[in-house]
């Protein structure tokens, strides 16, 4: 039980520095020992606290690159990897793209596998963590390129590579700079993984090879989503969608050719009877193929009140159609969908073509007219419409979105997003069969690299099939334990399951190219287990550069061909498409998990990676072993600035992490706060939502950890002069209250265990500062103070209370080491209490509290007592209790508890004095109000109130018992020495001072 505690903060209670730590003594950051003069005559006879531990830092930038060079932080992953354990843990790092600076994401991404990471370290595991960057594709090639003035298209395949390379290099130094200044525990030199690296790469191509052999990847004609600004395909992950794109919308009509017997019956003896279409993308009519209708559907043949022309539409789209041409349209007959099967439609812009009418389920009734234009080189559900009815896929656009000479003279050469779009318009209203035209805002996906709009293209791309893995995928999901619970599995299986297909191909350089050949004469793909195993050596040897490099001789030996069925290299080309990213990154974990099995215990990265590494990882797993490559997956949330909108450099919110660390210029407005600010940032944040961060923030996150350094100075100070193998006291020889605060330590000690466990930090930073403000500064640290400052050094009492504040130390010294390990190992080095073989926090393992610490029993006594105190806390009027003494008349019950805290009747040395800090308690019956014979009865009483508080009982039941409060102005005088009023003589010490220091003289 967690109590509330009232009076006054230890915080601003001096320490006095007066001796320096031995393995701090020569360290820079190391202050000088000055003793502080004092007047008062007793003052050298008082066990103030002692610490070399300063109370702020004065440089936190500086300071924590040095703690970092004195506590071995580069050293410290290679040192546990040596370590004889039995349990390890797999922390399997995204590879961020090394295509700039590190910004906020990283840091949040970083510190919070971190502290996972410095946690599993102190439980004993040996942990497992490579980090890696995703080093090519378009991001690091666009970047490159942007850097000097040289045009794309002027380059050379190995010149645009060399570039990229360079850059990523680049990026990777900047990032890794970043990565250990904010304390992240890795090898650096040694440990991370690149996904251009010459294995990777090979590796990369062998799982590719094996997924091709299980028919999982194939070739195909089909439409993709096409980004004429990068001239490559995209992937539905590398798409973003603009919710205000305006388009040129139109409807137009498509005249009726052939009517089926049934349509006939309805139109009678009508003429020029169309049907109605509405579109965003005019510039697709071209490539129209069909009119798709819903057979479950009415429609109706309707006549415009304005124009007297017949359309056919859906029957439930009438009314809406009509708003949005301005008109009315007279309903002349309803029939079934089925009706329009077998009929066909003219193609309004190319003549003598006609279009037949298809029955579809993806037709919507939600916009439009219930009839949808179909063209399949240009739409997902066009090309299923295509397959089924065997329609022709011809795509007549180019990779820049301009009209090719297929298109006619007209088009030809024009963008279909500008120019294209408005010709084909034009078309449409020169044949008479634009019915109207509108400005239409709507959703439409961007190229989330370059943004800029995209198109769906149909082109021969390579694909990984999916459909055939994703049920499985699915099922596996539910093995996998997924924060945050519910939501993150849930998205998982969103993506995965409609996904029935996934285009790896790219139309660029910087990638590990396809190890495919194509026949010139049949163009039929050449991809077998010789020729991709032949590529693959020669990767591990040159790395991917040799597909550019090497002569084709080379990359396919006679031998190869000859095993094929073929007899000659000249009779083919190389392959001239990369794979997709997401494919590179995807395989990591065959590329780097090898020591582990392929599978890691965690994978942690943004909510973004439902639809990117998450998924990729898994189809791979899943399609060569049937496995997932992760036991637990952590999905977090996005940096936000703190008034909860985009960070964005035109709106000067980006918050960047490294100025966080290491401040700027001018230190007003961009102060140093240290990596271990940012780093309690992240373990404050609601990491799976929003994550907002600001100077108001980041002022806060340092108020409070300076608040925390506080509480902990005070404990270094409290220890001085203590040794846990010589004064350590035997629990059963503790005081009450030294008892209780183990029992709240150990309770502390177990919640904070099972936050950390599941990964919860917000409740392990709510949990700590709970135990530094309420039960320690407020309650235990202050009510313990006259013990430890003016007992007697040896005394039991005194020597408990260090006992239990080493206990304290330990725990939260060990707590907060993964979130602030600058802080943590500080503590360390200015620890009198630990051998000088303790080189580092992180070597000692995580905290050991004992089982009989845990005394629930204890939590009525102290419930009780605490509503007595702060009744009286409440009663006086000054905020020194040791101004007053006070009387206590209590019923039965709360007589009963509290006589365990105060045998005598009244004095000034009990427990229960020691709680209420006043300078004598007397504790009375409530019957014995009248004619008490206590010292404190017999004074003038200055206040007299009537309280109750609840008692727990055993069986958990809840009883009101009452207490009566009489509060005098002390009685005794002012002892110079604790500053109590329990000296009979003004000009002499009390009995427990006077007993102290003749002690002292005698010693």
């Amino acid at each position: 039980m967690l109590m509330t505690w009232r009076k006054v903060s230890v915080c601003s209670i001096p320490v006095v520095r007066t001796r320096t730590c031995q393995r701090w003594q020569t360290h820079p950051l190391s202050l000088p020992v000055k003793r502080h003069a004092s007047s008062k005559k007793y003052s050298d006879s008082i066990l103030l606290p002692k610490t070399t531990f300063p109370i702020r830092p004065k440089n936190p930038a500086a300071e924590e690159v040095e703690i970092q060079k004195v506590c071995g932080f580069s050293e410290l992953y290679s040192w546990q990897r040596q370590q004889d354990r039995q349990k390890d843990f797999v922390l399997h790092d995204g590879p961020p793209y090394a295509n700039g600076d590190p910004h906020v994401g990283h840091a949040l991404n970083k510190i919070l596998k971190d502290m996972i990471n410095r946690y599993k370290l102190l439980r004993g595991y040996r942990v497992d963590y490579r980090p890696g960057w995703d080093c090519h594709g378009l991001p690091i090639e666009l970047k490159a390129l942007s850097e000097g003035r040289d045009s794309l298209r002027r380059l050379q395949p190995l010149q645009i590579r060399n570039k990229a390379k360079q850059f990523a290099e680049k990026a990777i130094k900047n990032q890794v700079a970043a990565f250990r200044r904010w304390g992240i525990m890795a090898d650096w030199d040694n440990g991370c993984y690149f996904t251009f690296d010459k294995q990777y790469e090979a590796k990369q191509l062998e799982l590719f090879y094996k997924m091709y052999e299980k028919d999982y990847i194939y070739q195909d004609f089909k439409p993709v989503f096409y980004s004429p600004s990068s001239r490559t395909a995209l992937a539905e992950a590398e798409l973003e969608y603009k919710e205000d794109h305006v388009s040129h919308a139109v409807y137009a009509k498509f005249p009726l050719a052939t009517l089926s017997p049934a349509l006939k019956a309805i139109v009678g003896g009508r003429r020029d009877v169309s049907v109605l279409t509405w579109t965003t993308l005019p510039w697709t009519i071209p490539a129209n193929e069909a009119m798709c209708y819903t057979p479950s559907h009415e429609y109706s043949l309707c006549q415009c009140k304005t124009t007297g022309q017949l359309y056919i539409l859906a029957a439930e789209r009438v009314e809406g159609t009509a708003q949005v041409l301005g008109t009315s349209l007279d309903v002349l007959n309803t029939f079934p969908g089925s009706t329009l099967e077998g009929s066909t439609c003219q193609h309004p812009t190319i003549h003598g073509k006609v279009s037949p009418l298809l029955p579809a389920h993806h037709v919507s009734m939600a916009k439009g007219t219930g009839l949808v234009h179909t063209a399949p080189a240009h739409g997902m559900e066009d090309y299923t419409v295509a397959l089924a009815f065997q329609l022709p896929v011809f795509t007549m656009v180019d990779e820049d979105g301009r009209y090719t000479d297929q298109a006619g003279p007209h088009l030809n050469g024009k963008n279909i997003f500008t120019d294209g779009n408005e010709t084909v318009v034009e078309q449409l209203r020169s044949a008479g069969h634009l019915v109207h035209e509108q400005n239409y805002k709507h959703s439409y996906p961007y190229d989330w690299r370059t943004k800029k709009p995209v198109f769906i293209r149909a082109s021969l791309q390579w694909f990984v099939n999916t459909n055939s893995i994703k049920d499985r995928a699915v099922d596996l999901i539910d093995g996998v334990r997924m924060y945050p619970e519910g939501t993150a599995a849930n998205s998982l299986k969103a993506w995965v399951s409609t996904r029935n297909y996934w285009c790896i191909s790219r139309q660029r350089v910087w990638g590990v190219p396809i190890p495919v050949f194509y026949h010139r004469e049949s163009g039929k793909p050449l991809l077998t287990k010789e020729s991709v195993d032949h590529v693959v050596s020669l990767v591990r040897r040159e790395g991917t550069d040799c597909w550019w490099t090497l002569p084709m001789e080379e990359l396919l030996p006679d031998d190869v061909i000859r095993k094929a069925g073929y007899r000659d290299v000249s009779e083919f080309d190389k392959g001239a498409d990369i794979l997709d990213i997401w494919f590179d990154s995807g395989v990591s974990w065959a590329a780097v998990l090898e020591d582990s099995g392929g599978v890691a215990d965690m994978y942690l990265e943004g909510k973004d990676q439902h639809g990117g590494w998450f998924q990729s990882s898994l189809l791979t797993s899943v399609a060569v072993r049937d496995s997932a490559p992760y036991r637990c997956v952590f999905v977090h949330g996005f940096a936000m600035a703190e008034d909860g909108t985009k960070m964005s450099k035109s709106l000067g919110n980006v918050v960047d992490p490294n100025l966080v660390v290491s401040g700027g210029k001018n230190r007003d407005k961009h102060p140093a706060y240290g990596a271990d600010v940012l780093r309690w940032w992240v373990a404050g944040s609601d990491v799976h939502s929003h994550v907002y961060i600001g100077n108001n923030i980041l002022n806060t996150a340092r108020d409070t950890v300076l608040k925390v350094r506080r509480i902990l100075r005070f404990l270094l100070g409290n220890l001085s002069g203590f040794s846990p193998a010589e004064h350590t006291v035997l629990y059963h020889q503790l005081r009450p209250v030294d008892k209780y605060m183990l029992h709240v330590l150990y309770q502390y000690a177990q919640k904070v265990t099972d936050a950390y466990e599941n990964f919860h930090f917000t409740k392990v930073q709510y949990l700590t500062l709970g135990l530094v403000t309420k039960e320690l500064s407020s309650f235990y640290l202050n009510i313990t103070k006259d013990r430890l400052y003016c007992d007697d050094q040896t005394s039991t009492g005194r020597r408990g209370c260090q006992t239990v504040q080493f206990h304290i130390l330990d725990v939260l010294t060990k707590t907060l080491a993964p979130v602030l390990p600058h802080l943590a190992e500080e503590i360390y080095l200015h620890n009198t209490c630990l051998g000088e073989e303790v080189a580092s926090v992180f070597k000692s393992g995580w905290f050991e509290i004992d089982p009989v610490w845990y005394r629930p029993n204890l939590e009525p006594l102290w419930g009780v007592a605490d509503d007595v105190r702060d009744a009286f806390n409440r009663q006086i009027e000054s905020a020194d209790p040791r101004l007053y003494d006070v009387a206590i008349f209590a019923s039965s019950t709360v007589y009963d508890t509290l006589k365990v805290l105060q045998s005598e009747e009244t004095s000034c040395t009990s427990d229960l004095c020691e709680m209420m800090m006043s300078s004598f308690v007397s504790l009375h019956r409530e019957d014995h109000q009248e004619n008490s014979p206590s010292s404190v009865s017999q004074q003038t009483v200055s206040k007299v109130s009537q309280h109750e508080c609840v008692i727990s009982e055993a069986d958990g039941s809840k009883l009101t018992a009452t207490f009566t409060l009489h509060v005098s102005p002390a009685s005794h005088q002012k002892c110079e020495r604790c500053r109590k009023y329990v000296a009979a003589s003004p000009t002499t010490p009390c009995d427990r001072c006077l007993a102290v220091m003749a002690h002292s003289w005698a010693t």
